[in-house]
């Protein structure tokens, strides 16, 4: 009977940033903001079938996990605009290697 070799356990970090990520819609709004859509309808169209509400808490979460900053510009209307931080702009290469593995 063969035993199990012992397996290097996931980093919490890479548990996080999974958790993240594996969210429905998480990785299509990170690419649609890295193409340079930046306002909410913007995304909404790069994006496609999304609901608004899981829009907006979707961008709620990036925000909070310090991928993409919410400027609001005092202007009439008021105009919102969601850019990738420096952590975002890290993950181009991991989106850039998924849209390769796609073959897109």
């Amino acid at each position: 009977m063969s035993r199990c070799r012992p397996c290097t356990p996931v980093p919490e970090e890479v548990r996080r940033a999974a958790g993240l990520l594996e969210r429905r819609w998480t990785v299509s709004i990170l690419w649609a903001s890295s193409e340079g859509a930046s306002r909410f309808n913007e995304l909404k169209q790069a994006v496609g079938e999304i609901p608004p509400r899981t829009l907006a808490q979707r961008l709620l979460e990036l925000e909070d996990a310090g991928l993409i900053e919410r400027r609001v510009f005092d202007a009439r209307p008021p105009r919102v605009e969601y850019v990738l931080t420096a952590d975002g702009l890290r993950l181009r290469a991991v989106l850039d290697a998924l849209a390769v593995y796609a073959g897109a």
